[in-house]
């Protein structure tokens, strides 16, 4: 695999504690260079952390030829503008969750990627944990016979009211902070689409979702059941339940590189069967080296834009139910 030289859109604090570990762990992958619209923060940044080039503007960044990819761990309402300018700059896209504010807004910068013939990307590194892997090969051989039933959470406490994640002008909101993970379970877990939706939401004094629950339904007659919010304790969990049985995740959606994962198998009586442990493994680490091989031509994406345009119609669909009421079809 060649060595993919990537450049960072911001000195996000994201990127500093989490994913800049897993860009120096991730084979092949070299972190080239970083930007802010502050100059000397970058430069410092790129002090600190051994980055060889820095930029006082992400337009400059975009236009260093040596650059072949760009993480991007922007505002949510700027992943679209600067996707597609990177795009335009000839620059494959790694970008955090959610891709977009919405299904249009992903299909746009799908379509730039596709006239550019570039690779565009969403970070649910969770994916490429073994710990996702073991879970669906278990239902696969029939662990817990047919899945009927996903119950998925995901939540944290917002204790400041000047979270970015609290604005609704940069996309905040608890659906597309981490509500987006038990809808990107659910679809990869019973490797289909939701055909409709339900959902109810609380909704802060600004305008943003801080609680939400959902129903979704899927064409087998599986139904998922998602919870996510700010306003309530850390969880992150799912449980994929079948006839005889069900398999049970705690730590589903960030599982750290440093500590075992496990799966935990329930009988129908609900008396645990066995604890399946896997070995430590950096998730993002190994969803960075998928990019690096999709990029340098080895082997498609595991998950390229279309997966992420199908999660933004069940988002873009759970929203308008919390906000309008009743049953509401996921878009094709």
């Amino acid at each position: 695999m060649s060595t993919v030289r990537w450049g960072i859109l911001s000195t996000a604090r994201h990127f500093e504690k989490i994913m800049l570990p897993a860009f120096r762990q991730a084979r092949s992958a070299e972190l080239a260079a970083v930007a802010s619209r502050d100059g000397e923060r970058a430069r410092a940044f790129a002090q600190q952390h051994r980055i060889p080039s820095s930029y006082a503007s992400y337009e400059a960044l975009l236009g260093d030829p040596t650059i072949d990819a760009v993480y991007i761990p922007l505002p949510n309402n700027l992943h679209k503008e600067w996707a597609i300018k990177a795009a335009q700059a000839g620059k494959h896209v790694l970008c955090e969750k959610p891709i977009a504010l919405n299904a249009a807004e992903a299909e746009e910068m799908a379509a730039a990627f596709r006239q550019a013939g570039r690779i565009l990307t969403e970070t649910f590194q969770w994916r490429h944990h073994p710990q996702a892997s073991a879970v669906k090969e278990l239902i696969e051989d029939g662990t817990i016979g047919e899945v009927r039933l996903i119950d998925a959470g995901f939540s944290f406490l917002i204790e400041r009211q000047d979270d970015i994640r609290l604005d609704p002008k940069l996309g905040g909101g608890s659906l597309y902070d981490v509500g987006c993970y038990p809808v990107s379970l659910a679809r990869f877990m019973l490797d289909a689409e939701p055909l409709a939706v339900t959902a109810q939401a609380h909704w802060t004094e600004r305008g943003v979702d801080d609680r939400m629950v959902a129903t979704l339904e899927f064409p087998n007659g599986a139904l998922a059941q998602i919870n996510c919010g700010f306003s309530l304790p850390l969880r992150r969990y799912y449980e994929v339940i079948g006839p005889v049985g069900s398999l049970f995740v705690n730590r589903a959606y960030n599982p750290v590189g440093d500590r075992a994962s496990e799966i935990v198998h329930y009988g129908d009586d609900r008396m645990m069967i066995e604890t399946v442990r896997l070995e430590a493994a950096n998730s993002y680490a190994l969803m960075i080296e998928d990019f690096n091989r999709a990029v340098s031509g080895e082997a498609a994406p595991r998950f390229p834009a279309e997966d992420a345009i199908k999660n933004m119609r069940v988002i873009d669909a759970l929203y308008q139910s919390a906000r309008e009421g009743g049953t509401v079809e996921v878009a094709r």
